[in-house]
């Protein structure tokens, strides 16, 4: 009955928006469809994020396309994009932008003016962004967190929508730098990029061998995300699904109520309550694109590894073991009831929502 009465809320005038919205997904899914093969997971967490108004850390190992990918999603969208390498040697100011002073020729005076970087773009695709210092990271984080650069004492909006795409190897580190696990929260989701399917990878192999044309055309403006993203805030959720997301993700706190043994076993550190704002978020914007209202424990459950897999970190013993914190999520997931009768009449989630 509750889903039936959140469903109704945006039953109204914003229902032809909702089959806009699904319209313009299959249409994307399409344009990418001409450049990349299969991924279909990972396109679909791409989208939701940015109509989430979240940014994205997709890792994986090198020739899997990630860079392909998101070239390929900023040319479905009609929005500014940017590319920035990260290496070594970049300084904070190449990402930001810098002052400059400029002569004016009337009163022979210098003023400062300043010139904007590779940030001031709608979407930007941050390249191997463990291969930058700490610094420089730092700066990329402070503008995806607060939508801003900080050059001096001025402080310059970016521009809206802002969506930040960033990559990252998993295997070759040397020279690296690893984004500490705070920074990473910053991330609404970080998703794996596998290696192909045998057919997908026999695809591949046959396009990119041979003469090869696409003609991806922008699907979205960025005015029309930015309603999106208006529009997936205004999806109701149930109390019952609150409780599900916050009884995952409160199950990861060592030393908790209601913790199950095999997380205190296993982990040595757990997520915070911005885990659970990317959940109802993220679950908010893929029941839309599932043409529901409403958010059920199902939405939920589909992103908590995303969500929470570069939020929780595993302990000597786990990795000893080959245990990740995927398998740790899934685990959680499998553990936890999604019915809520199931959920609120179980002692031990009871200790969880009295703590």
């Amino acid at each position: 009955m509750a889903a039936n009465m959140a469903e109704n809320v945006l039953a109204g005038d914003s229902l032809p928006a909702i089959e806009k919205l699904q319209r313009a997904y299959e249409d994307i899914r399409g344009q990418m469809a001409q450049v990349i093969v299969g991924q279909e997971r990972v396109i679909e967490q791409l989208l939701i994020a940015l109509f989430s108004r979240g940014h994205c850390l997709l890792e994986g190992v090198p020739g899997l396309a990630k860079t392909l990918m998101i070239s390929t999603l900023a040319r479905s969208l009609s929005m500014s994009f940017s590319r920035i390498q990260f290496t070594p040697d970049l300084m904070p100011s190449d990402i930001t932008g810098s002052d400059v002073f400029e002569e004016d020729r009337s009163t022979g005076k210098r003023q400062p003016r300043f010139i904007d970087g590779p940030l001031f773009y709608n979407v930007v695709l941050a390249d191997e962004i463990n291969r930058t210092p700490p610094k420089t990271q730092a700066a990329l984080l402070e503008a995806m967190q607060e939508r801003q650069v900080t050059v001096g004492r001025v402080r310059h909006l970016l521009p809206d929508p802002f969506f930040v795409l960033a990559t990252q190897n998993p295997i070759e580190q040397e020279g690296t730098y690893a984004l500490p696990e705070a920074q990473q929260d910053r991330f609404l989701f970080k998703v794996l990029v596998e290696y192909p399917s045998f057919r997908d990878e026999f695809e591949i192999a046959r396009r990119t061998t041979s003469i090869q044309t696409d003609d991806v055309h922008p699907v979205l403006t960025g005015e029309e995300i930015l309603s999106i993203q208006k529009l997936v805030r205004q999806v109701p959720v149930t109390d019952h699904v609150i409780e599900y997301a916050l009884a995952l993700v409160r199950q990861t706190r060592i030393g908790e109520p209601g913790v199950p043994q095999f997380v205190a076993d296993q982990l040595s550190w757990g997520a915070g309550p911005r885990a659970v704002q990317s959940l109802l978020l993220g679950g908010k914007a893929r029941a839309l694109l599932n043409g529901r209202g409403f958010v059920s424990t199902e939405d939920i459950a589909a992103l908590a590894a995303p969500v929470l897999r570069h939020r929780i970190v595993t302990n000597f013993s786990a990795e000893s073991e080959g245990i990740t914190t995927d398998m740790v999520i899934a685990r959680l997931v499998a553990e936890t009831p999604s019915k809520e009768g199931e959920l609120t009449r179980d002692p031990r989630f009871q200790k969880i929502f009295a703590a």
